[in-house]
């Protein structure tokens, strides 16, 4: 069975159905959204209501808020837990670096984009880039039996 660490955005409608169909393929997933110790996940809001206007000294200070700290641990033991890594588009810096961090370590790394966007000639450092969700699975499945 594959551990799979699914990257992505809160903002991408994509996300929810990925980790669902990954799962009723029989893969374990992490679903950044709902993490088992952390209902809900993590948001930047929890922090403080007003993040978005932080200056970069705000920013760099509440990178240690017992909050973020506990949302940084969820995600990273997620990350070191998974043999697999899926980013699906759209998304953005955060999840790009998780599969930086994963194709780095020599970890399969597939992106999935489903729909239209703009090219990136980097995405060849990883393992494939899919177009489909079923083409994902069967992938998926074809990986783990070898």
């Amino acid at each position: 069975m594959t551990r799979i660490y699914v990257a992505s955005s809160w903002r991408n409608p994509y996300q929810p159905e990925v980790v669902a169909a990954l799962r009723k393929a029989g893969h374990e997933v992490y679903d950044f959204r709902n993490p088992k110790d952390n209902p809900g996940g993590f948001h930047w809001a929890d922090v403080d209501e007003n993040w978005q206007d932080w200056q970069p000294e705000e920013y760099i200070r509440n990178l240690t808020h017992p909050v973020a700290e506990k949302g940084f641990k969820a995600d990273l033991d997620a990350i070191l837990w998974a043999d697999t890594c899926v980013l699906v588009l759209p998304c953005g810096r955060s999840a790009h670096t998780e599969a930086g961090w994963f194709a780095g370590k020599g970890l399969k790394t597939i992106v999935y984009m489903p729909e239209k966007q703009e090219p990136e000639l980097m995405y060849k450092l990883f393992d494939r880039v899919i177009g489909n969700s079923q083409e994902l699975v069967d992938h998926l499945q074809s990986i783990e039996c070898k």
